[in-house]
């Protein structure tokens, strides 16, 4: 009988150390937190609000139930969007904008107060569309193309110092994407294919203007041959046409010689030689 009560009293000694820690992991597992690499944290007190000091990287004590850590990512990361704006010309631009993005260490307390942690997605695409529009607005539509490096250092600009009011730092702000209405693009082919009609039409009047020239300087050298020929002429006589003639006779007669379906009739006579006259 003894020995069974000892037996009892130890077993509710155990149950109670194992039930002492177990609370005691609990409120131990509840008043610790880890902030990793990359990271930051804010506290929430229920008594206090949120308290102004950033939590850094590591395991950190806090009091269970009375505060509560929100975790912010400070690496940068990169944020994508598109906006329609007009240009100073009334064309309408289709843009898409890449921005690289953290927010200001110092200030998450007030970004958290403010903003939540979802900050990036409630401010970037909003003062995104808001530069691109006031930028693209003072370019004409060619302009946006032949000035592209002044159009993005404006952009980039102005959203630096545009999220610099919300406590966001920008590493880096690229135009990725740029891109016209159907009427500009088709304005644009029909510009292109009359510049090429009238570089078409200009040469082809450089072309007829050098055959003219050359139709000239080519008169000329057949005028001064004939001038120089009837001066040689008039001082040896019809010789030398004759000379030609006969050199040109022999030429033709030389080839007519060659041919083999030529035949070779008499001046005179009676053509039908196989003919007798009497019948």
């Amino acid at each position: 009988m003894g020995s069974n009560q000892v037996a009892v009293s130890f077993l509710t000694n155990i149950a109670r150390a194992a039930f002492g820690l177990g609370i005691g992991a609990t409120v131990l597992n509840s008043s610790l937190y880890t902030v990793d690499g990359g990271e930051r944290a804010v506290l929430f007190d229920r008594f206090r609000g949120v308290i102004d000091d950033t939590v850094g990287e590591g395991t950190h004590f806090l009091v269970p139930w009375l505060q509560k850590p929100f975790i912010f990512d400070i690496r940068t990361r990169p944020h994508t969007f598109s906006s329609v704006s007009g240009t100073k010309d009334l064309q309408m631009v289709h843009l898409t904008l890449r921005v690289l993005s953290r927010p200001e260490v110092s200030r998450l307390p007030y970004i958290f107060k403010n903003l939540g942690l979802e900050y990036d997605e409630k401010v970037l695409p909003s003062i995104g569309n808001e530069v691109m529009k006031a930028v693209v607005a003072q370019f004409n539509a060619d302009q946006l193309l032949t000035e592209r490096p002044q159009v993005s250092a404006l952009v980039r600009e102005s959203l630096i110092r545009r999220a610099k009011d919300f406590n966001i730092v920008l590493d880096d702000v690229a135009i990725t994407h740029l891109s016209y209405g159907a009427e500009f693009s088709k304005a644009v082919e029909q510009k292109q294919v009359a510049q090429q009609e009238a570089e078409r039409s200009k040469f082809v009047v450089m072309k007829a203007e050098q055959e003219r020239r050359a139709a000239i300087i080519r008169a000329e050298g057949e005028s001064e041959s004939a001038k120089l020929i009837s001066d040689a002429t008039a001082a040896a006589g019809m010789g030398l046409i004759e000379l030609r003639r006969i050199e040109a006779s022999r030429e033709v007669a030389s080839t007519l010689a060659k041919t083999p379906n030529v035949a070779y009739l008499p001046k005179q006579g009676n053509m039908l030689l196989a003919l007798s006259p009497t019948r």
